[in-house]
């Protein structure tokens, strides 16, 4: 019954793309362990480390779509929620390292031990346990999306106002987290991390299970929104999007709608930030910056926003070009960034996906419906609706 309704829910594009995903959770993994280096096939280590970086970038535009392209809120602080997400699985990784750090303390992180802390704060209890963690990469991002999305949303914010806000509430906590004593490493962050559930964080095996993992719940991802933005309630975020004062005249709790979206949204980029976190080897305050908020919301837009493929190729192909043109033209990126920004803007509203959509249904020209009723017994000899019969001549 469930796998019914998850085909049901979903169109043939998220079709496709739950199937690449999972042949590349295993194809680029075993590429990698699999076939000896030199080998045509052979996937090196830093492939596999960059691409799950990318598709850690790609649940974090997925989830900013949810609410942008399906609800027509456009989030600027989606960058606070993958950052708490990191800072949770941070903190649990460096539970981990135990007496293996430089100052050999079992309880305590080396950055407390340097700022002469003498025990562990209560708000890091309970992170030497995965499952504990992982509740906290749900718990802190969707609360905090919670409680904000309902003041918000109850006080009827919208437009460009929510964009500042979000944008204000990131720009707070990343005032926050600078200060040492928070009790998350000041600006330096969290890193130096040792192993991830008993393996060694740094070898191949661990690098590669990271990957699978990371495509697997992106591909979990993109099932749960295509089930969201394909069901009733789906319809209704579309309405709020494109008509949001009819929608409420309708009966219809707007507020409510939106809060459901935007936590959900915020669990997602948590989860991406917590598989983010042990792949790159260090979280800081600077994934708080509201920079790279607005970085997501180029992703989506250059993907093509409400189409759930859209953001998952914006993400990837602007962060390849990132890591390529960060190394080639150092000085022109961020420039480069802005030109693609304003060109999709002008010449591809619809980003990637929309365009070539809508090229694509322009080029098959209309659409003929060659369907005939069935259970109906019409055809061309015998009507569907009987002719009404000729009236008797008066005698």
């Amino acid at each position: 019954m469930i796998t019914q309704a998850i085909l049901r829910a979903l169109d043939k594009k998220a079709i496709w793309l739950v199937g690449i995903l999972l042949v590349i959770a295993i194809a680029i993994p075993a590429g990698n362990l699999l076939i000896p280096p030199g080998q045509p096939f052979h996937v090196p280590a830093y492939i596999v480390t960059l691409f799950g970086k990318y598709l850690c970038y790609a649940i974090l535009a997925l989830a900013l779509d949810l609410v942008w392209g399906y609800c027509g809120i456009l989030s600027l602080g989606h960058g606070a929620f993958f950052a708490l997400g990191g800072y949770a699985m941070g903190m649990y990784l460096m539970r981990q390292i135990g007496d293996r750090g430089v100052y050999a303390n079992p309880t305590l992180p080396d950055f407390m031990v340097f700022l002469n802390w003498r025990e562990l704060p209560w708000y890091w209890q309970g992170f030497d346990q995965f499952w504990f963690a992982m509740i906290m990469v749900v718990l802190v991002p969707g609360i905090l999306a919670f409680v904000f999305g309902f003041l918000a949303f109850r006080s009827r914010v919208t437009g460009v106002y929510l964009s500042i806000m979000t944008q204000a509430m990131t720009f707070a906590l990343l005032l926050a987290f600078f200060r040492n004593d928070m009790g998350f490493g000041g600006n330096n962050g969290l890193t130096d991390f040792k192993e991830i559930l008993g393996f060694p964080i740094q070898a191949a095996s661990t690098r590669s299970a990271l990957f699978a993992a990371t495509a697997v719940t992106l591909a979990l991802s993109v099932i749960v929104c295509s089930m969201i933005v394909n069901s009733k309630l789906g319809k209704v975020m579309a309405a709020i999007r494109d008509a949001e004062s009819r929608t409420r005249f309708l009966g219809y709790r707007v507020e409510y709608v939106k809060l459901f979206a935007f936590t959900v949204s915020a669990i997602m980029a948590g989860i991406a930030g917590a598989l983010y976190v042990p792949q790159v080897g260090i979280i800081n305050p600077g994934e708080f910056e509201p920079a790279n908020s607005i970085e997501v919301v180029i992703w989506t837009a250059v993907g093509g926003r409400g189409t759930i493929v859209g953001p998952i190729i914006g993400a990837v192909l602007v962060n390849m070009g990132k890591s390529y043109f960060t190394g080639a033209l150092p000085d022109l990126w961020l420039f480069a960034l802005g030109g693609l920004f304003i060109f999709v803007t002008i010449f591809l509203p619809k980003g990637i996906v929309g365009t070539f959509a809508q090229w694509w249904r322009q080029a098959r020209g209309p659409r003929r419906d060659n369907t005939t009723p069935r259970d109906t017994g019409a055809s061309a000899d015998r009507p569907l609706v009987a002719a009404d019969p000729q009236p008797k001549p008066a005698e």
